[in-house]
């Protein structure tokens, strides 16, 4: 026995202890090993799983919170005019955001947000407050100066992401060829619209490894670069444009007006050289934008065309050989009268050629000129000028027009309709009608794009029929016609004016339309200009004395612009004595 031990110690018997005595089931030892080798080969399985079977997915998401995708946006392709001047592009600006879950500033630092941006302290509260993570875009596409006063703040979680904006330098002018885009790029009017697959490029992206609050550390791979979209070069001339614009824009306001337009066209290719309205609008500031504004008239808007017509129903008198110019056609006592119904003249002419029907602009011989044919060699002709027919030009928004089948036609209407009432069209299908007699008896295709290639055109009358009438409608505006004051400096025109009521109702008001559709130079023309001005509301509301001054003051510019000589000596027409119009009828 040793000495110092516990009592209780020294009285066990190690070797005699029944739990050391007693055997250990093997089954027991085998169960714990095989435990610790089932764990194992769980834990190998898992690494297994982790490293080679599942690994794209737990790297990706890995990724996910490491690596983003940010977007390179592609830069909408440019709208040029024919000499290559800018008419839209666009332009990359800073759009401000912030990542809410780092973000961070007092009430004084917001206000100072706010200021930068050009929005109130409630605005950035209510885009920020209850969001707790993610990018939060307080402005979209603001001004550089503004972008960098909002950096100088340095607030934390404050971002830039550079988007593009559409720029419009010619702005209102320009504004219903061009039209315009939505904040997203997308086109909404005009060519903006009609060529958005050609315009609209492809976005590309690169993936940025990013730390915990956000920061760009490195681009990750290879980024996919951007595919800008494609220019679009136009037929416009945007110094004829501008022109043209201004010239209807003075013309609504001095004769108090409702509205304008002008369109311009090259005979000799079928470009649009000006398509302008009044209202207008800046596509760089659309804010408090009104419908009237955004209307495209020259190609929406339809109406009786009025006189504009007579000269193809002579056309067609000519044509099919029932007349010469010298024909005479007795309109005494300047009215006629045609199932109970009552067409008059403005002033009784009597006897009158049929030169003369279209250059006093005679009501009653025109009828009587329709009355010997059959409707429907009318209604053929009409069809063949484009009228009722949608025109086929890469714009968004022409109309058709309205035109009956001549079986309808009771005998008022086929008289009505040979001077323009009973039918409708727009402005920019009168003008297309008008290349008829500039091309020598075709209807050429017209176009809004660019093109070097003179066209060709579809043949509606001999070149003999249309040679005759470009006489007629220079005798319209010379003395004694309704359209003096079509005349321009230094070139020949011929055309004809047009007045009308506009439809109130079942009825006709005391509300007119007057245009003036023309060519020029008479002998070799180049182009055909159509003026319309809706509810002349001061002074005189005819054709002859609203429309047909603008028609002359486009066509010497731009003819002038085109580098077309004068085929009339200036200073006989500057010493010749001004010659007062004749009314027309309507």
């Amino acid at each position: 026995m040793t000495r110092g031990l516990p009592h209780s110690v020294r009285s066990v018997n190690y070797a005699t202890s029944p739990l050391l005595a007693s055997k250990t089931p093997p089954w027991r030892s085998r169960f714990v090993v095989a435990l610790v080798g089932v764990a194992f080969l769980v834990l190998l399985g898992r690494a297994v799983h982790l490293q080679i079977v599942a690994t794209d997915f737990y790297q990706a998401e890995g990724e996910k919170r490491f690596i983003h995708k940010q977007p390179l946006p592609a830069s909408r392709g440019r709208i040029l005019d024919r000499n290559g001047l800018v008419l839209a592009t666009s332009v990359a600006l800073p759009s401000v955001q912030v990542d809410a879950k780092t973000f961070s500033a007092d009430t004084a630092q917001r206000k100072a947000l706010a200021a930068g941006l050009g929005m109130t302290l409630a605005e950035i509260n209510g885009k920020l407050d209850g969001v707790s993570s993610g990018a939060v875009v307080l402005r979209r596409h603001v001004e550089e100066a503004a972008w960098q006063q909002v950096k100088a703040l340095e607030l934390k979680g404050v971002q830039e992401v550079r988007e593009y904006k559409r720029r419009y330098p010619e702005g209102e002018a320009a504004a219903h060829v061009v039209g315009f885009t939505n904040i997203d790029d997308k086109g909404q009017e005009g060519i903006e619209l009609g060529f958005q697959d050609q315009l609209l490029g492809r976005a590309g992206q690169r993936a940025v490894l990013r730390d915990r609050l956000g920061r760009v550390v490195e681009d990750f791979g290879d980024p996919v670069r951007p595919v800008n979209g494609s220019d679009v070069v136009l037929s416009v001339d945007s110094k004829v444009q501008f022109f043209a614009y201004q010239r209807v824009r003075d013309a609504v306001k001095e004769h108090n007006a409702k509205a304008g337009s002008v369109v311009v066209l090259d005979v000799r290719s079928g470009e649009v050289l000006a398509l302008a309205n009044y209202p207008s609008f800046d596509p760089d500031n659309r804010r408090n934008l009104t419908g009237s504004q955004l209307r495209n008239r020259a190609l929406t808007d339809i109406f009786e065309p009025g006189s504009t017509m007579k000269p193809f129903v002579a056309a067609l008198a000519l044509d099919s050989g029932r007349v010469t110019p010298a024909t005479m056609i007795d309109t005494a006592p300047g009215r006629i009268t045609i199932t109970g119904s009552t067409i008059t003249d403005s002033s009784p002419h009597g006897m009158l050629s049929v030169a003369g029907v279209i250059q006093k602009s005679s009501n009653v011989g025109t009828v009587k000129l329709a009355l010997a044919m059959p409707a429907r060699e009318m209604w053929e002709m009409y069809t063949a000028i484009g009228l009722g027919q949608k025109p086929r030009i890469d714009f968004p928004g022409a109309v058709t027009g309205r035109l009956r089948p001549y079986k309808s036609w009771r005998p008022i209407e086929h008289a009505t309709m040979s001077y323009g009432y009973g039918l409708s069209a727009s402005l920019f299908q009168l003008a297309r009608a008008y290349t008829v007699f500039a091309r020598d008896g075709e209807l050429i295709p017209v176009t809004i794009q660019r093109t070097d290639t003179p066209t060709g055109g579809q043949r509606v009358m001999s070149a003999k029929t249309a040679q005759q009438v470009r006489q007629m409608l220079l005798m319209a505006t010379s003395a004694g016609g309704t359209g003096t004051k079509a005349q321009a400096i230094g070139y020949s025109v011929g055309g004809k004016s047009g007045t009308a009521r506009k439809q109130e109702g079942k009825g006709y008001g005391n509300k007119y339309r007057a245009w003036f559709v023309g060519l020029a130079p008479v002998a070799d023309p180049r182009i055909v200009v159509a003026v319309m001005v809706d509810e002349p509301g001061k002074g005189s509301y005819y054709g002859g004395e609203v429309a047909a001054p603008v028609f002359s003051q486009v066509v010497q510019q731009t003819l002038r612009m085109m580098n077309v000589a004068p085929d009339i000596d200036v200073k006989a027409q500057i010493s010749a004595k001004p010659v007062v119009a004749e009314i027309e009828s309507f």
